[in-house]
């Protein structure tokens, strides 16, 4: 599994996290190994990389891996100070994190991540804890569902969608229908709303040629997983676990995850809370101007997959890399 697995952006993220071969690295998305093992390569018999990962199965993968120099660990994102306060390390060299679904998640349809396979309603990333998406949908409100697929599918169909979604759940719970159970059930069933709602003439596989379902599956993934609030706790934590000089390389899929890392490392300056009004009195001098703490990132890069590396790897046309250098003297 590891050697089909396609790491995105693996030379240019090892290129701009590298700074101390000697160093100590966290990979806080281990996968199925890829990053890690490129950061084992580059680092001196002195260097050290921590990985993490949520998914008992990657991190089962991962102990094949015979390094001393590597301490892997099953946790989410959240759970990076305890593990560096576990091991003794105030703070890092740097950080990474490969975000999303993995591509070993999404081709193994037990998993229940891809609708182009057929399986379970899974989706859960840590398949030892928590609600499957089945039994999350089993306590949704149309109102609740719709909010979530609007916000975190950026889906224009999301009411419709959503009540249909729990108008079978509701169905089959009162033995009207058969229940919701597996990943081509929901797609069909997506699927059948959004091309009914679609104007004539507008491509079966909806905006940009991607299926109908992609949003919805996206949407449900993210909140079954609790996704954002992990990626805001590794983005909270990154300035205390990041030594002054330490780099951190985020590589993000959509745009709900690359804002996130954007404002974490060019965060907003007071001005932009200020009235048009205030902000021209600040200008003129009107107002105190009070000393501002320097941000705890200075933004090193934006990076883009290749045109060879979109061709050869799909899943690598939506992403994107941004770099950062952790503030203060090293």
């Amino acid at each position: 599994m590891a050697a089909l697995h396609q790491s995105v952006l693996f030379a240019e993220t090892l290129d701009a996290l590298v700074h101390r071969p000697e160093g100590v690295y966290v990979d806080a998305t281990f996968g199925r190994g890829g990053h890690t093992r490129g950061l084992l390569d580059r680092l001196s018999p002195q260097g050290r990389v921590i990985a993490l990962d949520r998914d008992p199965a990657a991190v089962a993968a991962g102990r094949g891996i015979q390094d001393p120099r590597l301490s892997l660990h099953h946790t989410p994102f959240s759970g990076l100070p305890e593990v560096l306060q576990q091991l003794g390390i105030p703070a890092v060299d740097g950080l990474m994190a490969d975000l999303g679904v993995s591509s070993p998640q999404l081709d193994e349809a037990e998993r229940g991540f891809s609708f182009l396979r057929d399986g379970p309603l899974d989706m859960r990333m840590d398949s030892s804890a928590g609600p499957t998406a089945a039994e999350w949908l089993a306590h949704q409100t149309a109102e609740d569902l719709a909010e979530v697929l609007a916000e975190w599918g950026e889906e224009r169909y999301a009411r419709p969608i959503a009540q249909a979604i729990v108008a079978r759940i509701r169905s089959a719970q009162a033995g009207e229908a058969d229940p919701l159970q597996t990943t081509l059930q929901l797609a069909q069933l997506v699927a059948g709303v959004v091309r009914k709602h679609q104007k004539p003439g507008k491509s079966k596989r909806g905006a940009a040629g991607i299926h109908p379902a992609t949003r919805t599956f996206q949407a449900i993934r993210i909140a079954v997983n609790r996704e954002l609030d992990e990626v805001d706790a590794l983005l909270a934590a990154a300035p205390r676990c990041i030594k002054p000089g330490g780099r951190l390389a985020v590589i993000s899929f959509h745009s709900l995850e690359d804002r996130r890392v954007k404002q974490a490392i060019s965060p907003p300056k007071p001005s932009d809370f200020l009235s048009p009004r205030e902000r021209r009195l600040a200008e003129l001098g009107g107002l105190p101007q009070t000393a501002q703490a320097e941000p705890p990132f200075r933004a090193l890069a934006r990076i883009f997959p290749s045109e060879q590396e979109q061709e050869r790897n799909p899943r690598a046309r939506s992403a994107v890399l941004r770099v950062a250098e952790r503030g203060g003297q090293p």
